[in-house]
């Protein structure tokens, strides 16, 4: 940013407004034209790690507003030595990520209804946490009064798995407690009620499904 700016603070968070006569760089090295506009940080809270986490929920509507705002505000936030940005997007805002990634930043992860970008302001090496690296299931170790063993087959599996017989297995849900998934995943598969005894096993494997580790639990009923 370069040239005449008059700045004044807005509101609790103290995010900045400026009405200036400005020539912006962009990360990708773009150089704007020369011209008189109102921008503004856009609105964000800061986190404990000197970093900014921008407020999804009161982005501009018009892309052209967003990729000034965007930027004059990666601007605003080098100056004040801030570190990691994290920006989430919802669907409806789906054309704000090329916008986004042109300014430098990167995928994180993505959820049903929204993408995570995160930029990272500091020189060297990016110290944002990266995404979930893990997935966590359960398998369901029953013993009946007679002490016979709960075994099933999977209707869908690979071809090299068909025809096995099994502890019924699956992935727990999100805050889902590991003995209420043992109990929903035995309930699901067989129709049995159980109750939860103790957890008699771990098994961690690397790179499994969609390249993820995975941590599984046998529980005993």
């Amino acid at each position: 940013l370069a040239d005449k700016a008059v700045t004044s603070s807005v509101g609790p968070d103290n995010l900045a407004a400026e009405t200036s006569f400005h020539h912006i760089n962009g990360t990708n090295g773009s150089i704007s034209s020369l011209c008189s506009r109102n921008l503004r940080v856009l609105d964000a809270s800061d986190d404990v790690y000197e970093g900014v986490v921008i407020d999804s929920d009161r982005l501009p509507d018009n892309p052209s507003t967003f990729a000034a705002n965007l930027r004059f505000s990666l601007h605003h936030w080098k100056k004040v030595g801030k570190k990691g940005i994290w920006l989430r997007l919802p669907s409806e805002q789906s054309d704000f990520v090329p916008i986004a990634i042109k300014e430098g930043f990167r995928y994180h992860h993505a959820e049903p209804g929204y993408v995570m970008l995160t930029y990272w302001i500091p020189e060297g090496p990016f110290m944002l946490p990266a995404n979930a690296s893990h997935q966590v299931g359960v398998g369901g170790f029953v013993i009946s009064g007679s002490n016979e063993v709960l075994v099933v087959q999977e209707k869908q599996c690979a071809p090299a798995n068909c025809g096995l017989w099994k502890i019924p297995t699956r992935f727990v849900l999100q805050s889902e407690e590991l003995y209420a998934g043992a109990i929903r995943e035995v309930k699901e598969e067989t129709g049995i009620d159980t109750e939860f005894v103790e957890v008699i096993a771990f098994r961690y494997a690397h790179i499994m499904w969609h390249s993820r580790n995975q941590i599984c639990s046998s529980s005993a009923r």
